[in-house]
């Protein structure tokens, strides 16, 4: 059975691993400044459509009525918008504008600045409104947290961070101290409590829901032609003659005589490969067709299971390829594992984002929003 199983974004298996609604808001406004340092360093450069989509996807967008903007005194001109008493100051968005630009500066592409700032400084003051809204109304519920919900939650953050980060990495990055993370942690509990009580009985899907969405999305439960395969890499270097190539695979090839011979395939690799997967015995996973180059992708699904293949060439280098596991395309069924447990998870977090929604907008309808002009 797979392993891994990569499916494209947006597909329902995403969630394979998704709790119940795991601190929303702590999400929101916490693990926000994380999609700084993850996505983009994966993605690559960011986009005026990706930021804005990325923004939109993070926080409701305001909406609904707002008091009339009005800037009456000098005092007042430092307020950027008020939320039922409590302020945002031009220093604080400011503040925290330049923590955010400085996290994605390396990745804005060329003239996109200004509009990646607009679009980040709309996200800032819609988050400040939305977390006071949410604040105050978890104060007056009267909502506490325990010890352990905060390490439980401290837990998920750890586990949410970039590979090689720490937490005291984290607060360093952001400009948190233990604190004021604490603090953002202990509301985020408070608020995805709430959320939970608004959303009680609400949310939990029927079998015919499941079924429909299935029906609707069944080419969502395809998964690929895919292979487990660990290689053994003798790179190039782009200042490389032919003299080097020839003795770089002939590198390669006493490496494979070795391994035909019994040779360890993870000690060989810890020891001679130039790529990462050399830490993990050379093991690259699970990965479907047109994830890799030509020549790699080719030897991976026709190569026999456990052999020790010939050495390809790639624009990468040598390759000696070993394909341990090799599974054919299928389509998942309601039946089919754990398919309906997965939608189940789905559609319960759907209802509970609308749930959360609909709570926002209770909310501002209630509340005094002045936002003034700049």
């Amino acid at each position: 059975m797979l392993k891994i199983i990569k499916i494209h974004r947006g597909s329902i298996m995403m969630y394979r691993n998704s709790p119940r609604l795991i601190l929303l808001v702590l999400f929101i406004f916490i693990l926000s400044f994380i999609g700084c340092t993850s996505k983009e360093e994966k993605m690559g450069p960011v986009t005026t459509e990706q930021s804005a989509s990325d923004m939109e996807q993070a926080t409701p967008p305001m909406e609904g009525p707002a008091a009339p903007s009005s800037v009456s005194s000098a005092s007042a001109v430092a307020v950027i918008i008020d939320v039922d008493g409590s302020k945002l100051t031009r220093k604080q968005l400011d503040s925290e504008m330049r923590i955010k630009m400085e996290a994605i500066k390396k990745n804005i592409p060329a003239g996109r600045t200004q509009q990646i700032k607009a679009e980040m400084r709309k996200q800032i003051i819609n988050d400040f409104t939305v977390r006071t809204l949410l604040a105050n109304e978890v104060n007056r519920m009267k909502i506490s947290t325990s010890d352990q919900d905060v390490s439980e939650a401290i837990e998920r953050l750890k586990s949410s961070l970039p590979q090689g980060m720490t937490i005291e990495d984290f607060m360093k990055k952001n400009k948190f101290t233990k604190e004021k993370m604490y603090e953002e942690i202990r509301l985020g509990i408070k608020i995805n409590k709430l959320v939970l009580l608004q959303a009680t009985g609400k949310t939990k899907p029927t079998e015919k829901e499941i079924t429909k969405f299935y029906q609707k999305n069944k080419e969502k439960f395809s998964i690929p032609e895919s292979a487990h395969v660990r290689h053994i890499l003798v790179a190039k270097a782009p200042g490389d003659d032919e003299k080097i190539k020839t003795e770089k695979k002939s590198k390669a090839e006493e490496l494979r005589k070795r391994l035909i011979a019994g040779a360890s395939f993870a000690e060989i690799a810890k020891n001679n490969s130039d790529c990462p997967s050399k830490n993990n015995g050379g093991d690259l996973g699970v990965f479907s067709r047109g994830e890799m180059v030509k020549p790699f992708e080719y030897a991976a699904f026709s190569q026999e299971i456990n052999s020790i293949g010939p050495v390809v060439e790639t624009e990468f280098g040598y390759h000696i390829i070993q394909v341990l596991e090799h599974f054919p395309p299928k389509t998942l069924t309601l039946d089919d594992n754990d398919t309906k447990a997965r939608i189940s998870a789905f559609l319960q977090q759907q209802k509970q984002q609308e749930a959360f929604e609909t709570l926002i907008k209770k909310l501002r309808s209630k509340a005094h929003i002045v936002v003034y002009k700049d």
